[in-house]
């Protein structure tokens, strides 16, 4: 009878010494391949090479080694007498560990000019099944797929000399998930290296994520909820959190909400975000002046909101709040007096961010029952303006229109912006007519409507939004375009001499 084998082949030699000799003196035999047996002898250890165990070399350059029944059959014998007896007639021994860690496929891919067939040979075939092999047969065999598994495997075994199912079952599900993401990973490249199409509208869309952290809850208490980062992401929107009490699933949100309007802009721009809407937008030749401008849109509604700005933070800008609750910051970085103010504030987050040109290539994913909703991301791109009414927008105008309309594509629709130069002076969000849209940003906007320029994501269905704006003292109007009845909107905004130009380009955010 042989006594227990374990069988180690790995990429990553980090912790493998160690936890053999540990394997070794407890009693059992290593059998290993290529460069993992080389450092196993090297260390002193005891070693047969995969070889000895199967009567075959290694063929094909290495690329099969442990394709072998006598590999195979001892990690999937089920441990009963019609299999043991099976493998006793075939002189086969079982396998009672598989230590594992695979070519590292997703680190080829992240080298800068890697070469298509160089990213192929990184594409382990062996590792993967004997990976899942291991896992299927977890109450025979104990699965290692990770080094840092490693000492919790070997306390184990010299406690109790055995793994209890709990164990064996944990580590069965972490070496699926492992072999999970690496095909999700080389799925998602070859499609693109393929058909240069974007994975996610391929027939099949593997979405590889990890996680990142469970949240204390959902958009509610009794929802359950955590953060999952694609691969190369290492925090939310990547970045780190500098301080704060532990971000909450509406924070994310909101933060997200912020921080993309905030790279909409190359001039120095302050966001405000309330429930995922921004209550106020600003850009100006000083952060500081933008942050005082953004705040003056709507202070009300600030309260407890989350504020992006694409400029390190100053203090300057931090005094131009006075001493509004805020619940998350975002910056691309912080100067040192506003760490220093921050810091008298200990529960406020405060999170450093990378602009998202540096992120990796996502997708906007919404779950429906059933399913999942999967589209691009709605950018701003360059777009025609063609001025519709008798009179054109002044250069004023043009610049608050312009302003106005990237602010518009993030607000949830029916979307209307009102702006004063480049800054908000009241929004209208959420609303099921457009109508009522205008008439809240008009509200919010008081006499600042007066001179101001609108923005709209979307036609408008009938003439009235125009009249409504209009009364209020608005001089010109940005919209798509695109409506039935696109001639009454015209004819409304001739009447009150403003100006109106249409985009072509709708950006509507359900």
């Amino acid at each position: 009878m042989m006594g227990r084998r374990a069988l180690l082949s790995v990429a990553d030699k980090s912790g493998l010494v160690p936890f053999a000799r540990g394997l070794v003196e407890l009693g059992w035999t290593l059998i290993s391949t290529g460069g993992t047996a080389r450092a196993l002898s090297e260390a002193g250890l005891p070693v047969q090479s995969v070889e000895s165990v199967t009567g075959f070399p290694e063929i094909l350059g290495g690329r099969v080694k442990t394709l072998h029944p006598a590999v195979h059959g001892g990690l999937l014998a089920r441990r009963e007498p019609a299999h043991l007896g099976e493998l006793a007639r075939h002189g086969i021994g079982t396998i009672d560990l598989v230590a594992v860690n695979l070519y590292p496929f997703e680190a080829a891919i992240a080298r800068p000019g890697v070469q298509l067939h160089e990213a192929i040979e990184e594409i382990d075939i062996g590792g993967v099944t004997l990976l899942r092999a291991a896992a299927k047969n977890h109450e025979g065999v104990i699965v290692v797929s990770d080094p840092a598994q490693y000492d919790e495997v070997l306390q184990v075994l010299r406690e109790s000399g055995e793994a209890p199912l709990e164990l064996r079952r944990r580590l069965a599900v972490a070496a699926f998930e492992r072999t999970a993401r690496y095909d999700a990973a080389i799925a998602g490249y070859l499609s693109r290296a393929f058909s240069g199409e974007a994975s996610p509208f391929a027939p099949v869309w593997m979405l590889e994520a990890h996680k990142h952290e469970d949240l204390r809850y959902g958009e509610n208490p009794q929802q359950r909820a955590a953060l999952y980062l694609h691969r190369g992401v290492s925090g939310p929107l990547g970045g780190r959190l500098l301080q704060g009490k532990a971000l909450s699933y509406n924070n994310i949100l909101d933060m997200d909400a912020a921080w993309t309007l905030a790279n909409d802009y190359a001039e120095p721009a302050a966001i405000i975000i309330k429930h995922n809407n921004p209550c106020g937008a600003a850009t100006a030749e000083a952060l500081d002046r933008a942050m005082a401008a953004a705040l003056a849109s709507d202070p009300v509604s600030a309260f407890g909101s989350v504020i992006a700005v694409n400029r390190a933070l100053d203090g300057a800008s931090l005094r131009a709040l006075g001493d509004l609750f805020v619940e998350v910051f975002v910056a691309p970085e912080y100067t040192p007096e506003a760490l220093e103010m921050l810091s008298r504030r200990p529960n406020v987050r405060v999170l450093e961010a990378p602009p998202l040109t540096s992120l990796p290539e996502t997708w906007d994913v919404r779950s429906v029952h059933g399913g999942l909703l999967v589209q691009d991301y709605d950018r701003l791109g360059d777009m025609e303006w063609k001025v519709v009414t008798r009179r054109a927008p002044t250069e004023r105008e043009r610049r608050a229109l312009d302003f106005a309309w990237r602010v518009c594509a993030r607000v949830k629709s029916n979307a209307i912006v009102l702006a004063q130069d480049t800054a908000t002076v009241g929004v209208g969000a959420g609303q099921m007519s457009r109508v009522d849209s205008v008439i809240l940003a008009v509200r919010k906007a008081g006499e600042r409507a007066k001179g101001s320029v609108m923005a709209s994501d979307a036609f408008f269905p009938f003439p009235d939004g125009i009249e409504a704006a209009a009364e209020a003292g608005v001089t010109a109007v940005i919209q798509p375009g695109g409506s039935i009845r696109d001639e009454a909107a015209i004819e409304a905004a001739d009447r009150a001499g403003m100006a109106m130009v249409f985009t072509g380009v709708r950006h509507f955010r359900h």
